[in-house]
């Protein structure tokens, strides 16, 4: 299997190379050139068969031309050690639970996928890699803790200071050993622009091996497809149609729902659900796509202006705007709505995090707009990581999963940075000579 960059079709490149470069040198996003078709068969006999079973057969789709079946074997062991139940919320309402791996996030699955895959590949290397994150929250500490302690590879974060919840900060700021924080004096999409800078410099990348962690690489991408094949699979679905809501931020997520779609997976419908950061939703009712600056919000891991997942959007449906539009329905939440859904769905005896209850809003109003649909909604991280904006709405306070006050008690160490990229690339540039 060739994996081509959404800049230009002929560009293609081995899994090997797509994985270990992270970003095409064109800036684009790698995609598979083909995208295999489940046969209904299979996909109808998932309810019989284990998270890890069903992760077999989608990977094994995906790479066995690359990889050998005890190398995917290894994989999705290594991936799937954590369930993602289907919980029901309300009649036809059902929350996907993404949030019981190490760090209680749904970046979990790819980040542990990402990390084995590329000590399988980085084993072909012998200069040390060096992988660029930025992160708006749970990207950081679902890398670090997926890459910790992997030989051969060191890790650097980039986050915006002082808009990360500090529960998030202290999972990826607190670990030492081959993971690196730079606390960036901006906002996401400042950071975001860093690290695409750095992948694209050519002197650094002639001294560096340098790659990506962050949805942008289809390490990190394509393994998110198994949880919605696994959710289909137990989902109750009573002869209605199946509509996923996704709460999104750089649009990985979505993207690989969509790709499990055209692996032959029957979902009808996506809802892109976002916060008051609305480019995609906005293109999505009919305007242009336009980056703007981000804006801070409760849900701050959807504060994203620039989503970097867009174009693999568009390349997933030929750039055929009236499919993406027709398959795919944006809303968007201010932090008062994200609030009150909160508070509406706490009697039902469900508590969301502000994201999950952006994902719950849209999936209600698309489902009140096209009724006869069974909904899930995806709920991204546990509520105790974005404790101080749930409780508050709550008032009451969260019990802490033991594995999430651990966290709490290291001691951060971080190097403060700017924006511009000049003392970025003075700092990569002095990691050579470490």
């Amino acid at each position: 299997m060739k994996y081509y960059s959404t800049n230009n079709p002929n560009h293609k490149v081995s899994l090997s190379e797509a994985v270990i470069k992270g970003l095409a040198p064109d800036n684009g996003l790698y995609m598979p050139e083909r995208i295999p078709v489940l046969p209904k068969e299979l996909i109808e006999k998932m309810s019989e068969m284990s998270f890890r079973e069903i992760g077999y057969a989608v990977i094994g789709a995906l790479f066995s031309e690359d990889l050998s079946e005890k190398q995917i074997h290894e994989l999705v062991d290594h991936t799937l050690t954590f369930d993602a139940p289907i919980v029901k919320v309300e009649e036809d309402v059902f929350s996907l639970e993404l949030f019981h791996g190490p760090t209680l996030a749904f970046k979990d699955f790819g980040a542990r996928f990402c990390s084995k895959l590329m000590s399988m590949l980085v084993g072909e290397q012998s200069q040390k890699v060096r992988v660029l994150v930025a992160t708006s929250g749970d990207t950081g500490s679902a890398v670090a803790n997926g890459f910790l302690g992997v030989p051969g590879v060191e890790v650097i974060i980039l986050f915006p200071k002082g808009k990360v919840s500090p529960l998030q900060e202290k999972q990826f700021t607190t670990l030492g050993q081959n993971i690196t924080a730079l606390e960036v004096d901006g906002v996401f999409d400042d950071c975001q622009t860093l690290v695409k800078q750095a992948f694209l410099h050519p002197d650094l990348n002639q001294k560096l091996l340098l790659t990506s962690a962050n949805s942008i690489n289809i390490a990190r991408w394509i393994p998110q497809c198994l949880y919605y094949f696994y959710a289909y699979s137990r989902l109750p679905k009573a002869g209605k149609k199946v509509v996923f809501a996704v709460p999104s931020g750089n649009f990985g997520n979505i993207g690989a729902g969509i790709l499990a779609q055209q692996m032959g997976l029957p979902i009808d419908r996506f809802v892109a659900a976002t916060n008051v950061n609305k480019v995609v939703p906005e293109y999505l009712h009919g305007s242009p796509f336009q980056a703007k600056p981000s804006i801070p919000t409760v849900s701050n891991s959807m504060d994203v202006g620039n989503p970097s997942n867009f174009p693999r959007l568009q390349a997933l449906y030929g750039s055929d705007e009236e499919l993406f539009r027709e398959n795919v329905k944006g809303y968007f939440y201010t932090d008062a709505q994200t609030i009150e859904a909160i508070q509406a769905v706490q009697p039902l005896g469900y508590t969301l995090d502000p994201h999950g209850a952006v994902g719950y809003l849209g999936l209600k109003d698309f489902m009140t707009e096209n009724p006869g649909f069974v909904g899930v909604f995806l709920e991204t991280a546990h509520p105790g990581k974005f404790r101080d904006v749930v409780e508050e709405a709550l008032g009451e306070k969260l019990v802490l999963p033991e594995r999430l006050a651990a966290f709490l008690q290291g001691e951060k160490q971080v190097i403060p940075m700017g924006k511009s990229f000049a003392e970025f690339k003075g700092f990569l540039e002095r990691l050579d000579q470490i």
